[in-house]
């Protein structure tokens, strides 16, 4: 098999901590021909130079003797690791060649430098959409890939992840693939193989159960998202006009609604760290789930026609969160933007 070029995406903010134990994981893949791009959005935390001190070798992040998937991204691997640094604008327009060609040779002449990176500073917190379409333009413009590996920077993969995610989307002739997706904290234990949308009341649930996959698969989770570059071509980037959730719902639904598949690589895994990525604290939790609501509405209104459906389920989910008195996240969503205008 040739093994087609892919570029691996990772958006931080304020978590350089986890993206550093991620990037030790994906350094360590046996996907043999691949770039790991890393989108920065604007962290307040100085993300940033945290890890360009770790790729410099002047930072080391320490990962708990008893994780049982230490492994993954423990011992560290070899530094310093050769890196580029763009802002947006200079990503978004392919960055600079003539760096790149010496970084090349450098990597040519140490033998010890298996890996470069790519760091690109967005200049703003854009979003999981906007964070990640600076990464993917700056792939664009270099044009020379068949699919982009959209991490979660609070994950760590499997050796294999990567090369059996990709041959999966090959021997299927996939347009948007997922890994399977385990608990960081209890790597034993399912956390998603993907995800189903209640066509009626717009409802979202996880598939916890493989042999559900075929009938219910209606997206596939951020967290691992394989983007088959035919995909980008027909449909564009995706949707910013989310900013946290559903953009990937979104995106599948509107690639399969352009005749795109969706499929769950079944022996390719991720170990996800649940709700790490967003920098949310209990203070924050109230606005996400706000902002996942509203996202909701917009989602519905979009793909699934609103109406009686939207109604029931925004009422549903309203009881649920009064039954656990969280009459706070009701208020907040409906201030939000006039996205609660159920009939607009």
């Amino acid at each position: 098999m040739i093994y087609p070029k892919v570029y691996i995406v990772l958006l931080n903010y304020n978590g350089w901590v986890d993206t550093i134990e991620c990037l030790e994981s994906v350094l360590r893949n046996d996907y043999p021909n691949y770039q790991v791009i890393v989108v920065d959005n604007n962290s307040p935390d100085n993300s940033m130079e945290y890890l360009k001190a770790w790729a410099e070798e002047r930072l080391d992040v320490w990962v708990n003797p008893d994780n049982p998937l230490r492994n993954l991204s423990f011992p560290p691997v070899p530094k310093p690791i050769p890196y580029v640094y763009y802002t947006r604008e200079e990503a978004e327009k392919g960055g600079n060649l003539e760096i790149e060609e010496e970084l090349k040779n450098k990597m040519s002449k140490d033998i010890t430098s298996k890996y470069t990176l790519v760091f690109i500073q967005s200049g703003g917190n854009l979003g999981f959409a906007g964070g990640n379409n600076v990464g993917i333009r700056y792939a664009l413009a270099k044009g020379d890939f068949e699919y982009i590996w959209l991490l979660n920077n609070d994950t760590v993969v499997r050796k294999d992840s990567l090369i059996k995610l990709v041959e999966f989307a090959e021997k299927n002739n996939i347009g948007i693939s997922g890994s399977i997706l385990m608990y960081y904290d209890s790597p034993n234990i399912v956390q998603a193989y993907g995800g189903h949308i209640n066509k009626f009341l717009g409802t979202s649930h996880r598939i916890l159960k493989k042999e559900q996959i075929k009938d219910k698969l209606n997206y596939i989770a951020g967290a691992s998202f394989l983007i088959n570059r035919r995909v980008i071509e027909k449909i564009g980037l995706l949707p910013e006009d989310y900013f946290l959730y559903y953009e990937e719902t979104d995106y599948c639904f509107n690639a399969s609604k352009n005749d795109f598949s969706l499929g769950v690589a079944l022996d390719s895994v991720v170990y996800h760290k649940e709700g790490q990525s967003t920098g949310a604290n209990k203070k924050l939790k109230s606005e996400i789930d706000a902002l996942s609501l509203t996202n909701r509405i917009k989602f519905h209104k979009k793909y699934l026609g609103g109406g009686i459906g939207l109604w029931l389920g925004m009422v549903l989910a309203f009881f649920i969160r009064i039954g656990k008195g969280q009459v706070d996240t009701i208020w907040k969503m409906m201030r939000i933007n006039k996205t609660f205008n159920l009939n607009s």
